[in-house]
């Protein structure tokens, strides 16, 4: 099997070459009230679509599916980078949770750059398969939900659950809800996955060793998945985990999940023998509580914390270094708290 060069990344590389905040530097960025909250420099679900399908239109290896619609009638798009069935596939999946609206904006900007017709990028496509399920919750993400959400600390920009109140990661046994079927029926049956990310956001205020984090992982945790898939999941982790750590602005922390099967962490990787990793950025856009949100300060290095991590997966994959990453780090990983009096919400 042969092995793609490195230079086949080096047009997502560039991307991440931009100048940092000063608050993010160093092992975390401090906490600094709620600042400002805004939405109007994040994509809306119009431009979402009109983004993906400017990809599909732009690029040979690109291809965009509408997998179904949310409660509300938003078409759920699935952006595939290749489909080669003998090639490795990985799936980064972003908001299942509406108010979790950055790491989507990494989910695009890595897209954007895929679209190109490049020499790199048509290499990258004979070695792996990079879908994208970018805004699982888009009625969450729009503040366009069927119960009150005044109480949000943004006034109602987004909120957690879709417009049934329900949430999405706690819908992949009963499958009751429009988004989790079209996610089971259409992306996760219908392909054969290797790999998946699932992307969230947690609350602002946790930390390890009395520094905040920005953000957390974890690896399937439930005793029903197969050990060789749980093992997978963990290198998955390390590879991420050592790109955001060399970059020297973030502090990852191990995520306290738990292990029941109706998360996607778990259930994914029970049902169908995925590698799943947890990945949880700092701060939410919107919430009830305070504690959870962060102002737009903060924007800048979390996408880029997300882009760093999705290319680093991609190319260990592509280069299959990934069956030789180094899982010990786990052992040692430290598990995040709370700093503060209440407690965060996560997964």
């Amino acid at each position: 099997m042969k092995k793609i060069l490195f230079t086949a990344l080096v047009f997502l590389m560039a991307f991440s070459a931009f100048m940092l905040p000063a608050g993010a530097v160093g092992k975390g960025p401090n906490y600094n009230g709620n600042e400002t909250i805004k939405d109007e420099r994040l994509t809306s679900h119009e431009d979402l679509m009109q983004q993906v399908e400017r990809a599909a239109e732009r690029s040979e290896s690109i291809e965009l599916e509408i997998i179904g619609e949310s409660v509300k009638g938003r078409d759920l798009p699935l952006v595939k980078f290749g489909n080669d069935e003998d090639n490795p596939t990985i799936l980064f999946l972003t908001q299942q949770h509406g108010n979790e609206v950055l790491i989507t904006e990494a989910a695009l900007n890595v897209i954007k750059n895929l679209a190109t017709n490049s020499r790199q990028n048509r290499e990258l496509a004979e070695e792996v398969n990079i879908f994208f399920v970018p805004r699982l919750n888009p009625d969450g993400a729009a503040g366009d939900v069927n119960f009150d959400i005044s109480d949000h600390v943004g006034g109602g920009l987004a909120t957690r659950a879709n417009a049934e109140n329900v949430d999405l990661n706690r819908d992949h046994n009963t499958q009751e809800q429009p988004e989790t079927q079209a996610l089971h029926d259409n992306v996760l049956s219908a392909y054969d996955i290797d790999y998946l990310v699932d992307f969230h956001h947690q609350g602002a205020k946790s930390g390890i060793d009395g520094e905040l984090v920005s953000g957390s992982i974890l690896y399937p945790t439930n005793e029903g998945v197969d050990p060789e898939v749980v093992e997978m999941s963990k290198q998955l982790g390390s590879v991420m985990y050592d790109a955001v750590e060399d970059r020297g602005f973030g502090l990852l922390g191990k995520y306290n999940g738990g292990d029941a099967n109706t998360i996607a962490r778990n259930g994914l990787a029970y049902e169908y023998d995925i590698a799943t990793l947890l990945f949880e950025m700092r701060g939410m856009i919107d919430h009830s509580n305070p504690n959870q949100v962060l102002g737009q300060k903060s924007n800048g290095y979390l996408i880029q914390q997300g882009v760093i991590s999705m290319e680093a997966a991609i190319e260990a994959i592509a280069d299959r270094s990934i069956s030789s990453a180094d899982t010990t780090f786990w052992d040692t990983l430290e598990v995040q708290s709370f700093i503060g009096e209440e407690e965060e919400e996560g997964e």
